[in-house]
């Protein structure tokens, strides 16, 4: 059997890339909910009272997995997104993907850690590492676009125009950004720190309707 033509050699390996990272996705979502045990009582003492009391500690990790579901799932739509303007490969790229794939798999320790301490308020660490997790994982992200948008990087062959770049940059920060300035909030206000992050799909849309109209056609 005669080698594969040069082109059809680097679209196999590209698709390996992106169907490894779609694996690595699915595998870090599906353990988010691993981390929330079934309550446990004893079958002959248990009653809707009891369940109901053990079901409300859990409201946290429910948020917890709630957030990050929503957060990795928001990353995946845009790594498909990131992912449609590649058309070659190299090892940066290769290395880059795999150290923001790092950062995805390390959601469901920070999201259960944080869980797990999210009704103790005062304590920053759990809830710093949570957003510390999802600062890298947005910023990895960020760097992706950037290698990949980059003309001199040869990865792409498409015409991407700079509202495009500039809009894939606005979108990669825009939940790094959210989380750190929560952690931050949260050091002299734990409670109005940690709603902060709610504020992202307004931001996210105040930037659609921004680039919206700089670019009509433009892709959101």
């Amino acid at each position: 059997m005669g080698q594969l033509p040069q082109n059809l050699k680097s679209k196999f390996q590209l698709e390996r890339l992106i169907l490894f990272s779609d694996a690595v996705f699915a595998i870090a979502i599906t353990l988010l909910v691993i981390d929330i045990k079934i309550p446990e009582i004893d079958h002959s003492i248990v009653s809707d009272q009891l369940l109901g009391r053990e079901m409300k500690h859990l409201i946290p990790r429910f948020a917890g997995f709630i957030i990050s579901f929503a957060i990795i799932g928001l990353y995946w739509t845009v790594h498909h997104k990131i992912f449609a303007y590649a058309d070659h490969y190299d090892n940066k790229l290769l290395w880059l993907n795999l150290i923001f794939l790092f950062s995805v798999v390390l959601m469901p320790f920070s999201s259960g850690f944080y869980g797990e301490y999210a009704a103790q308020i005062n304590l920053l660490l759990p809830y710093g590492f949570y957003c510390f997790n999802i600062c890298l994982t947005g910023i990895l992200n960020f760097l992706l676009w950037r290698y990949i948008s980059n003309k001199k990087n040869g990865i792409s062959e498409q015409t991407i125009t700079a509202s495009r770049k500039s809009y894939g940059n606005v979108r990669s920060l825009v939940v790094p950004f959210a989380f750190m300035v929560s952690f931050f909030v949260a050091v002299f206000n734990p409670i109005v720190g940690r709603y902060m992050p709610m504020l992202i799909p307004i931001i996210m849309k105040i930037a659609r309707k921004y680039y919206k109209k700089i670019d009509p056609q433009l892709e959101y």
